[in-house]
């Protein structure tokens, strides 16, 4: 069984592209030989800055014969009808075989197809592979129309066995196929010829080729740790950067240089992202000051001076980097600390928008400082201090630094607000507002980061469910599904109990309204009023759609001044507005779900708990949920499901086919034997402790008292008939079972649970 070795020898790859570009060369060309009937034992990819590599172990030297049968017209269908058939199959007439079938004689032909040698299969596979390559971008050049991502210069294609080594006979677009590659391009750039994987990778490590990309990723991440470590420093850790690096050499050798002392005086950040987008450095940090003191280089080759002339030119462009660097942040810190100050970046902002339907940056901040301000008190933080705070969150989108490194975004923020004077919680706002961007980033838990980082949130889902700009199957293109994770994760971990439904009314209500806005230049407050209260009047939300109301009455601002004649228009709003609230709910449910399964709560025990009231309470629902699941983890709690749904059943059927709903309680008196005595004691017991603790919210003790009763209702139905032919007896135990369907579903809908 022959080993076969590939090499796609070519110029510099880009970093990105070449994880992705070796794994596509082992799919495609393991795919194309096991589909022409070549298996194998194992393969794996390699990729450096210059060649793509794949290694195939135990790989069957020619494919298998095969005997293919096709099934042909009837013995007597017409001859231009078998004459087809015979072309198609490549045979003749006597070779065809007639069996009886069901449907009279049948015409069989059986082709035999030789197997193929290796070298066949693997040119025809590697040619296809090559031209329709996968890269993300791909180039022509010189006279061919051969696409790669940059000129290929030559393909090794060798198979190796006990026997000896077979070099592919393979020509594309003037490149043959051969056994010999080249080493590094300034240390070792001489012809090596090879004769097999374990072969050719020796010879290029001698030729200073690592060709592992995570070998050369491990010794850079060494040779830096150590050589910080022996300045009494260590390297700020960059998995990504580490990634793109290895990626960019072939021989790894890493260098440290200084930062200018100019320079280090700029926040650790500025310095980090500077080198990291500009020169691909790594930030070496002094562990006693906290500062970026130092920058460590990878160089991909040796050199007679050790590195001291790449140094000196890395020192000379970073200082010019840093530079700019500088130059942005003494201009900012001029408009932060100005009198105006961070107000003249947000007034900028009128001139960005932030969506066509959806204002301009300025009107999205104002929009979050009202809504900041609203959930402050839910969150323990001073209203006007987390409108403040939401007022400057964004204002660093203005300034210089952001413009440069947008994703120091927020983070610059934090600090201009310190140098304005602002509070700490002001300036930790700023940076923590977009917070969480990811699954395992932290959520804000300052109460004023808290306020703002909802307000941001819920003003985007509301602001896009409100234009219909919802996600739609793998699209996000405004990473709603991120936001909605960010609203649960920051309600749920920080334990914030907020009825959500009513502030999702109320944002949407507002951009409906703005829907609603007369032409005139001068705002009809009258108008506002009487049309708010003429909404609240009408009903369709009731109490809670009033609430939302008067606070959009009392708000600080009025940007919305309908101009409506009769009430079916207001009504029109109203229903609508309930609609895209019930939809946007529904949609953080679905998010809470994905949230909760990673947590190992089952689906259903989370539809059981969203069917209750209150559903909207994130933070409620979730100590409900994972306090169902712990008690249905126990035998009594995952047998009391089979007890009442076995009641809930035999109850439904009853109440159906008798045409009455029995729930006017049971009476003890009319109890027969000592189970159905015992199953009213447990009831009662169960209740007198349920429904204190539901409402406390005290969820495990309610749980734990509902799963209590799984012994006394399995005994009742152990020992007695439901459906008894005693009239009295049997409408008695159907209210009997109605009060175990009422006692266990007032704790979650138990009708959702599977099983």
């Amino acid at each position: 069984m022959p080993d076969l070795l590939i090499e796609l020898f070519s110029e510099e790859i880009p970093a990105r592209m070449q994880r992705r570009a070796a794994e596509d060369l082992q799919k495609l060309m393991t795919n194309g030989l096991v589909e022409a009937g070549l298996t194998y034992a194992s393969a794996a990819c390699f990729s450096t800055p210059r060649r793509l590599a794949l290694a195939v172990e135990g790989m069957l030297d020619a494919s298998p014969r095969q005997v293919e049968e096709r099934k042909g017209p009837k013995a007597d269908a017409p001859e231009k009808a078998i004459e087809g058939f015979l072309r198609g199959a490549g045979l003749t007439r006597d070779q065809l075989e007639e069996r009886e079938t069901p449907k009279g004689k049948i015409l069989f032909a059986k082709i035999e197809k030789p197997g193929r040698p290796a070298a066949e299969i693997v040119a025809e596979v590697l040619e296809h592979t090559i031209r329709n390559f996968p890269w993300p971008k791909s180039m022509r050049w010189g006279t061919g129309s051969l696409k790669w991502v940059r000129p290929l210069h030559s393909i090794v294609c060798v198979m190796s066995a006990e026997d000896g080594v077979e070099v592919v006979p393979f020509e594309l677009d003037g490149i043959t196929a051969g056994d010999v590659t080249y080493g590094h391009r300034f240390l070792a750039p001489a012809v090596i010829k090879v004769s097999g994987f374990e072969d050719y990778e020796a010879k290029l490590k001698r030729a200073f080729v690592v060709l592992n990309a995570c070998e050369r990723a491990g010794t850079i991440w060494h040779d830096a740790t150590n050589m910080a470590f022996a300045a009494g420093m260590e390297v700020v850790e960059d998995e990504g950067l580490l990634k793109e690096v290895s990626g960019l050499v072939e021989w790894p050798v890493v260098l440290m240089g200084p930062i200018g002392a100019d320079f280090l005086e700029l926040p650790a950040e500025v310095l980090q992202t500077s080198m990291r987008e500009h020169q691909k450095f790594f930030s070496v940090r002094n562990t006693k000051t906290g500062r970026i003191e130092k920058f460590i280089t990878v160089a991909n080759r040796t050199t007679a001076d050790e590195g001291a002339t790449i140094l000196a030119g890395n020192e000379k462009v970073l200082g010019a980097r840093l530079s700019d660097a500088k130059f942005f942040w003494e201009n900012d810190l001029r408009v932060a600390t100005s009198d105006e100050g961070m107000a003249t970046w947000v007034k900028a902002l009128e001139n960005v928008t932030f969506h066509n339907k959806l204002g301009t940056q300025a009107e999205l901040i104002e929009r979050m400082a009202v809504l900041a301000r609203e959930l402050a008190p839910m969150v323990g933080a001073d209203p006007d201090e987390a409108k403040e705070a939401a007022r400057l969150a964004k204002a660093d989108l203005s300034s210089e630094m952001v413009y440069e490194f947008p994703e120091l975004q927020g983070l610059m923020g934090s600090y201009y607000a310190r140098a304005a004077g602002k509070s700490d919680a002001v300036a930790d706002a700023a940076r923590e507002h977009y917070a969480p961007l990811g699954p395992s980033d932290d959520v804000p838990t300052a109460p004023v980061s808290v306020a703002v980082a909802l307000a941001e949130k819920i003003d985007k889902l509301t602001g896009f469910w409100a234009i219909d700009e919802k996600p739609t199957g793998s699209k996000d293109p405004f990473a709603l599904r991120r936001a909605a994770l960010g609203v649960i994760r920051i309600l749920v971990e920080n334990r914030v109990a907020l009825s959500l439904d009513q502030h999702l009314d109320s944002e949407l209500l507002k951009y409906e309204l703005t829907q609603l806005r007369p032409t005139a230049p001068e705002p009809d407050l009258f108008t506002l009023e009487s049309t708010l209260a003429e909404i609240a009047d009408h009903g369709v939300f009731g109490a809670a759609f009033r609430t939302v109301v008067d606070r959009i009455k009392h708000s600080d601002t009025h940007p919305f001044v309908p101009d409506v004649s009769d009430g079916s228009l207001l009504q029109t709003v109203a229903v609508r507005v309930q609609a895209k609230s019930a939809d946007l709910l529904s949609f953080l449910h679905d998010r809470l779900k994905v949230y909760l399964k990673d947590q190992g709560v089952r689906h259903d025990i989370i539809d059981a708990c969203i069917a209750m009231p209150g559903n909207d309470d994130l933070t409620l629902l979730v100590k409900r949920a994972k306090a169902l699941s712990e008690t249905l983890k126990t035998d009594d709690g995952e047998n009391l499901i089979q007890g009442f749904k076995r009641a809930n059943n035999i109850l439904t059927q009853a109440e159906e086919a008798d045409g009455v709903e029995y729930s006017y309680g049971a009476d003890v008196k009319f109890a027969e034997v000592d189970e159905e005595r015992a199953l009213f004691k447990a009831l009662d017991e169960a209740e007198a402790t349920i429904t204190p603790a539901m409402e406390a919210q005290d969820f495990t003790t309610a749980m734990s008292a509902m799963a209590s009763l799984r012994g006394p209702i399995d005994g009742f139905f152990d020992a007695v008939q439901v459906n008894s032919d005693n009239g009295t007896i049997r409408r008695n135990r159907l209210n009997l079972l109605s009060r175990i369907r009422t006692i266990c579903t007032s704790v979650a809908d138990l009708t959702k649970i599977d099983g």
